[in-house]
């Protein structure tokens, strides 16, 4: 099994954020993301890119969520 990680992309910066995505889902602007063991987590932004071979999504952001 692989999960997923997460890359957030902000003004030109790049971030690791979530690591075990189980699930991704669109919800109007917002993304909300799974993992087995932890409540979902949100982020307002938009999916630039999957690399099913890395398990890497990135998604573009306006700010860092804290």
């Amino acid at each position: 099994m692989c999960q997923a990680k997460i890359w957030l992309r902000c003004k030109g910066e790049e971030r690791e954020w979530i690591r075990d995505i189980t699930q991704l889902e669109v919800q109007g602007e917002e993304i909300v993301f799974k993992t087995f063991f932890e409540p979902p987590r949100r982020v307002k932004g938009r999916i630039l890119s999957i690399d099913f071979l890395k398990a890497k999504v990135i998604i573009e952001c306006d700010a860092f969520p804290e």
